[in-house]
């Protein structure tokens, strides 16, 4: 060894018992790594693409990054979403170039003015009608798969996508102990109070690690602790199957200085009341459900060390509507993103470093991250 070489520390059978190892450094900044991600995860697992009253009329639509494609998401004339390849048929020209808008009838190739149907179906190009041979429905928009829950829209580009209940529901279903624990929050039928987007220079899986532990909440979070006291001890709530972290004695609400919130969500019970619930829905949503709204946060992982979250407060209808101050609750989990993604960005400049080409460590309290880890590996190889 040179001099001024580090020699990075051994992991595995190495490390005490008290400690695990992290995936090494590679994973997080390997375009070749992220390549494998994005055709082994994204684009056979179900995906979290457009909050479904973001299409509130036949005609709108919404381009969203799904792996190596973009996916057009579309309300058609009879009311349903459908997701389609943002492809031309013709020469594979990107057919919506903008991340959302609205036509009136069809969607149209501005290259060579193939138009397609808002339900896929090649309608008209020039010169067509001289094609008799030609099937519109077969150069037709290639589709993609459709789910619609907790009024989201969810894709999956897979040929047979994965069951929907034993994937996306079926992780709810672990972290809350039952699939019904989520019903009371009615969250599909809650309204757009706030959005705000966070462009975070750091690897997709640093932020699903961030919102897994709490082992980092007392040092960076001193709002969510003192609304949380339990989270001062650094056991996330996701450690505990069905646990919700229960505010603080004094707390009147979620709210960044624990005043009053707003009204109770009439479907969440008395054991639910006064208690915060995380879940991460993987491969790239994070739940939050508190009394009086729900925080659902959407990544979308562009580059091994650039993913762009959309986080999106919700509320009653009533709430929203009346124009009540939602100021309070929202800045209190708008503050806990900005301190999560300054801490992933921190991480990620040191993803490189030959001290942690092996990876490092996790303690007792981040053991259940470690489950993580072997599910990328089991679907990336």
């Amino acid at each position: 060894m040179t001099t001024g070489e580090i020699a990075p520390s051994s992991q595995g059978e190495d490390l005490p018992e008290s400690l695990k190892g992290t995936l090494p450094g590679r994973y997080y900044t390997d375009p070749a790594i992220f390549r494998a991600e994005q055709a082994a995860i994204f684009e056979t697992q179900w995906f979290c693409a457009v909050l479904a009253a973001d299409l509130d009329k036949p005609g709108r639509f919404e381009t969203v990054q799904v792996g190596r494609e973009s996916v057009l998401v579309a309300r058609g004339r009879d009311g349903a979403v459908n997701a389609y390849l943002n492809v031309c048929r013709h020469r594979g020209a990107r057919l919506c170039t903008e991340e959302s808008g609205e036509v009136r009838r069809a969607f149209q190739c501005p290259y060579h003015a193939w138009t397609y149907s808002l339900d896929g179906k090649l309608v008209s190009a020039p010169n067509l009608t001289s094609m008799p041979d030609v099937d519109r429905a077969r150069f037709g928009l290639h589709r993609v798969h459709v789910r619609e829950w907790l009024g989201y829209v969810w894709v999956c580009l897979a040929d047979e996508p994965p069951s929907f209940e034993e994937t996306v529901i079926g992780d709810v279903t672990t972290r809350l102990g039952t699939p019904d624990a989520i019903v009371g929050y009615q969250v599909a039928d809650l309204k757009l109070g706030r959005r705000i987007e966070y462009d975070v220079k750091a690897n997709w899986k640093q932020i699903v690690e961030n919102f897994m532990e709490c082992y980092h909440c007392a040092t960076i979070h001193p709002e969510l602790t003192e609304v949380l006291p339990e989270f001062a001890d650094g056991l996330a709530a996701q450690y505990f199957v069905g646990h919700g972290a229960e505010f603080g004695r004094d707390v009147e609400g979620f709210t960044v200085d624990g005043s009053a919130g707003l009204e109770r969500i009439p479907g969440v019970n008395e054991e639910q009341d006064r208690r915060y619930y995380a879940i991460t829905v993987r491969p790239t949503v994070f739940i939050n459900l508190v009394p009086d709204h729900v925080i659902f946060h959407r990544m979308f992982p562009l580059t091994a060390d650039r993913t762009l979250v959309r986080c999106d407060w919700l509320y009653l209808p009533e709430v929203v509507d009346s124009g009540a101050d939602i100021d309070r609750s929202v800045e209190l989990f708008h503050r806990v993103n900005q301190q999560d993604f300054d801490a992933c960005e921190r991480c990620q400049l040191a993803m490189d470093s030959r001290s942690y080409r092996d990876g490092g460590v996790l303690v007792p309290s981040e053991h259940h991250i470690g489950e993580f880890h072997d599910w990328v590996r089991a679907h990336t190889g």
